[in-house]
Parts: structure tokens; C-alpha cells; sequence
């Protein structure tokens, strides 16, 4: 009996096993089958569609025909594709806007993206591993090299057209992992597959060296706070531990502020546009103020270099507060950090310190355009239940002739990764440390005043001195020159605005806007033979992908008539 009961009992477990293993293999196959099936075509006709019929206006930056050609192109080739470089087509494809809040989502959904065990960050002197798997615990720190055998920032410019980004800041806050999405590598052909390792040329102390890295599961990301990484879940922070810079201090709070007695200062750090769960935005600054008359303190310092943004209409308290007090609404009083994580509501927050106090900016560009579509709906593919997220909301806080790819700063200050690794803020220091001796709050604004009196070698000088000065390197001078340029031309002034024509092709001999200004400019004065010459070489300069290509086309077949 029990003999019998035995083989029954093994005899079950055998067939329960089989059918486990059947029931495995078709689900294998019929979850391929479903993928397989999946309509591309019929998702981009429906994006196609949505977009221009509810979404027009996003036909900005790139233009209705340019966008059509792009999706004509992906259209004929996405039948032959596999799932995951259609999944890229279409991220290339919606990032063509040039907008952060115009994007591709992926997460929770069968299309999730690989990513190898790093944390990368673009510092000024290279991209380096700020975190990694504790496995690889070793090349923490690491400068990045090379990645599958190719220069690390020839990746970069492959994978950079497939991130909705407003401007290069922007990559370089949330982007920077995109060279490391093994699907974007293989699609771009540096890996035969998404599961394929992939080798990464790495620099530490001295020595460069080879490490291959296997990619994570589908979905799985660093534990980060800010795009920095937590020494928690078997990961490792390539920065000393040992002591904690302002700047990322109290990271479970919004806010909060803290007196520098050394510097008689008070410090910010405003790492979003929401309240925090203690206190709200209102009673914070008038807190914060109110310890600023108590003590006497002489410097506020706001850093907003982290903060990604939320609800602008928490914005009013803070500059109401600000112009409330004018001992500290002064030019030398009143800083405001800005760095690449600085992003739509804190753009709009920005933009608002800038139209109405005398703050001083310093640090780096913030990640967003000066006036931006925001403020998105979810749109699902049909065929593949992506969500595909479609800005519809216009804010300009400035006018359109203000507008520019970022806010700049008054006063550069970039960290090196060593800065990091030592938990250094120069930007922080640079604030402190502050002296207005030879400092010029709007370069503009000096050379305008010197062109209006007709001071012509100083304005020269002038322009030559700033344009080489390391705390403007983000002060866009070739374009607002061209922009002078134009303003000139369309008012009459073609002698002037051949003079600045002139001088921007002086400062910048290497960029193409220069010589397009002066080409406009001498050919409204008569002088056709030199306007074709400076509109050949802007022409030469200008490359494929230019974005003055076409209106250059126009100008040279215009000379040629």
C-alpha cells in the first residue's frame, strides 16, 4: 500500500513538474508572440496624428517639415526593427522638441530600459563613476574613458538626440546614464545586444584600465537623492563620507537654511518648488528673514542647484519677501546658486529673482530654457501602452528677444570631481568671498553704454576682455551680438550694424552666426560681392545640422540673383 501510494505521489509530482515546464515555455513564447505583434506603425501614426491635430505648437524649435521627414524615415524602417530600437526610434523621435517635459516614458512598462551597475556625472574636468555597484566598489571615482572601444564623448554626442533635452545642461543633470542604456548602445551599434557586456576604459590614480560590465535587470536604477548616490542597497558614493558640503545637507528636507557665522551670511539650500511635509514656503523665509534682522546678517544666499521644480505659484512668497527687505536686496547681498538641475518651476522662480531684485547669479546654466512649454498630458501609444508625455503649457517670464537655452550666471563656478570627492563648493565660496571691484553685472548692458557714447576702442577692448574672462564662459555673447545685429539692421542702422557684424566675426572667427550677421548686414548696405564671401564661410562653418542652414540657403541664392 505504501509502495502504491509512494509511485502515485512521484507519479503526480513527474506530471505536475511537466506541466510547470509546459506552461513556463508558452508563456516565453506567447509573451514573444505579443511583442512580435506589436503594431509599431500604428503607434506612430496615432502619435503623428495627436501631436498634429492637439499639439501643433510644439513645432518650435523644429520645424513641421524637418519633424516629418524624421518620422517618414523611422516609418519606413520600424516593421524591420526589433521592439527595443523602435522603443529608441520614437524616443528620438519626441525628443526632436527639445523639451524636458516633452518626453518618452518607459518605467513600469515591457520596454524598460537596461542600465549598467554606475552612477555617471559630468564634472568640468570629465565624467566620472559617482556611484557603483559595491561589486565593482574598486572603480569608484574612475574617469570614463572610453565605452565599447569609442572616445566617451563621441557616445555621447550618439546617445544625447534620444533625451528630451532643452540644452546641454539638462543632459548633464538627468541624462548623463543615457551612455550607459545598453539598448541606446545597441542601437547605435557599439554592442551587439542590450544584454551584451560592455567594456569601459576607466582612469584611477594614474592608471587606465579595462573593466567589463554586465547590464542590470530591465528598470533597475541606482538609489539616488538628486541624482547622487546613497551608500545604501549595495551601492558605493565615490565621496568621502566623512563630512557632508551645504549644499547636500538635510537632502529629506526640501529646504532649509543654516547661519555661516564666519561669513555673517545665511545659507539656503530650496531643493524644490513644493512645501515641505514641517513647515510651508511662506512661514520658511519669513523665519528665515526674521533671523536675518535678529542677527544683522549682510548676505543671503539661495541655492537652488538641485531644485528640479513643482508648483510655480509657490513662487510669490519668496520674491515677495526678498524685495520686502532691502538690506539684503542689494548687488552684493543677495546670491542665488544655480546649477544644471535648475528646472521648471524653479526656471519660472529664476527668471522672477532676475526680472525683480538685484540678485547676483552664480555657478553654472540652469537646465531649462528661459521661457519653455511645461506642464504635460499623458498620451498612451495604443498598440505598445507607452506613455507618451506632451507639454501644452506656454511660461515666459521674459520677452521673446530675452529668451535664451538657459539662464546664465553672473559669476561661473564649475565643481571639479575632485572638488566633489572632497567635498569642496567653490560656487559656495564664490558667493561668500564675493567683490564687486572689477565686477559687471550685465555685460550687455557695459557695451551697449560705451557703443550709445561712441566709444569705440574701449567697446572693442571691452568686448575682447569679457568675452576671455572665465566667470562669463556661460554668457552667450556670439548670439546676442548677432541679436544686437539684427535689431540694428531692421531699424536702419546698417552702418552700425555692420560694425557689430564686424566685431562678432572678430570675437568669434569660428562660428557661423557671426559671419551670417555680417553677410545680412553688407548686403543691405550694397556691398553683394562681401556679404556672398561672409555667407560662404558661415555656410562652411555651419555643418549638416546647423540650425541657421536653411535661412543661409535663402540669403545665398538671394546674392546670386
Amino acid at each position: 500500500m505504501k509502495t502504491d501510494l509512494l509511485k502515485y505521489m512521484q507519479t503526480n509530482q513527474n506530471i505536475m513538474k511537466q506541466l510547470i515546464t509546459l506552461i513556463f515555455v508558452l508563456g516565453s513564447y506567447l509573451g514573444g508572440i505579443a511583442q512580435e505583434e506589436v503594431n509599431w506603425k500604428s503607434d506612430l501614426e496615432f502619435l503623428k496624428t495627436t501631436i498634429d491635430t492637439e499639439y501643433p505648437f510644439l513645432y518650435k524649435k523644429i520645424s513641421r517639415e524637418d519633424f516629418n521627414k524624421r518620422y517618414n524615415e523611422l516609418y519606413a524602417q520600424v516593421e524591420s526593427m526589433e521592439d527595443y530600437e523602435a522603443v529608441c526610434g520614437i524616443m528620438e523621435l519626441v525628443s526632436s522638441f527639445e523639451y524636458g517635459h516633452t518626453s518618452v516614458g518607459l518605467r513600469g512598462t515591457d520596454f524598460e530600459l537596461r542600465q549598467l551597475p554606475v552612477n555617471l556625472m559630468e564634472f568640468k574636468d570629465g565624467i566620472f563613476i559617482e556611484g557603483i555597484s559595491e561589486e565593482y566598489k574598486e572603480d569608484a571615482g574612475a574617469r570614463v574613458l572610453k565605452i565599447a572601444g569609442e572616445d566617451v564623448m563621441d557616445v555621447y554626442r550618439q546617445v544625447y538626440p534620444y533625451f528630451p533635452a532643452e540644452n546641454s545642461q539638462f543632459f548633464k543633470a538627468y541624462g548623463m546614464n543615457f551612455l550607459v542604456y545598453t539598448e541606446l548602445l545597441a542601437k547605435e551599434g557599439l554592442i551587439p545586444d542590450p544584454e551584451a557586456g560592455v567594456t569601459l576604459t576607466l582612469e584611477k590614480n594614474g592608471k587606465s584600465y579595462e573593466r567589463t560590465l554586465k547590464p542590470m535587470e530591465k528598470g533597475k536604477r541606482p538609489p539616488t537623492d538628486y541624482g547622487y548616490t546613497k551608500n545604501e542597497a549595495g551601492w558605493i558614493s565615490a565621496r568621502d563620507q566623512g563630512f557632508t558640503p551645504n549644499y547636500l545637507k538635510h537632502l529629506d528636507r526640501i529646504y532649509y537654511s543654516e547661519f555661516l557665522n564666519d561669513n555673517n551670511a545665511m545659507y539656503v539650500r530650496q531643493s524644490q518648488i513644493q512645501d515641505d511635509s514641517l513647515v510651508p514656503i511662506p512661514e520658511f523665509y519669513d523665519k528665515v528673514f526674521e533671523e536675518i534682522r535678529e542677527k544683522h546678517i549682510d548676505k543671503l544666499v539661495i541655492d537652488v542647484r538641485l531644485n528640479g521644480g513643482g508648483n510655480n505659484y509657490k513662487n510669490k512668497a519668496v520674491i515677495k519677501d526678498i524685495i520686502a527687505h532691502p538690506e539684503i536686496d542689494r548687488v552684493g547681498h543677495l546670491f542665488v546658486i544655480l546649477g544644471d538641475r535648475t528646472f521648471s518651476a524653479c526656471q519660472n522662480l529664476v527668471n522672477e529673482l532676475d526680472n525683480y531684485t538685484n540678485a547676483i547669479f552664480i555657478g553654472e546654466p540652469t537646465g531649462e530654457n528661459i521661457n519653455f512649454y511645461g506642464d504635460n498630458n499623458k498620451v498612451v501609444l495604443p498598440e505598445s501602452e507607452i506613455p507618451v508625455y506632451l507639454s501644452f503649457a506656454w511660461w515666459q517670464d521674459k520677452p521673446q528677444w530675452e529668451n535664451q537655452q538657459w539662464l546664465p550666471p553672473h559669476i561661473a563656478v564649475q565643481l571639479s570631481f575632485e572638488d566633489y570627492l572632497e567635498n569642496r563648493d567653490p560656487v559656495l565660496d564664490a558667493a561668500l568671498n564675493f567683490r564687486d571691484d572689477d565686477f559687471i553685472l550685465d555685460p550687455m548692458d557695459h557695451l551697449t553704454a560705451l557703443f550709445m557714447k561712441g566709444d569705440v576702442e574701449t567697446l572693442k577692448s571691452e568686448a575682447f576682455r569679457l568675452s576671455r574672462d572665465d566667470r562669463y564662459v556661460f554668457f552667450d555673447f556670439e548670439n546676442r551680438f548677432a541679436e544686437v545685429a539684427e535689431r540694428l539692421l531692421s531699424s536702419g542702422q546698417v552702418n552700425e550694424a555692420m560694425f557689430v557684424g564686424q566685431l562678432n566675426t572678430e570675437l568669434y572667427p569660428e562660428a557661423a552666426v557671426s559671419w551670417a550677421g555680417l553677410a545680412k548686414a553688407l548686403k543691405q548696405s550694397g556691398r553683394e560681392q562681401e556679404a556672398r564671401e561672409a555667407a560662404e564661410k558661415a555656410m562652411q562653418l555651419c555643418g549638416d545640422s546647423c540650425g541657421i542652414r536653411q535661412e543661409l540657403a535663402s540669403l545665398l541664392s538671394s546674392l546670386e540673383e
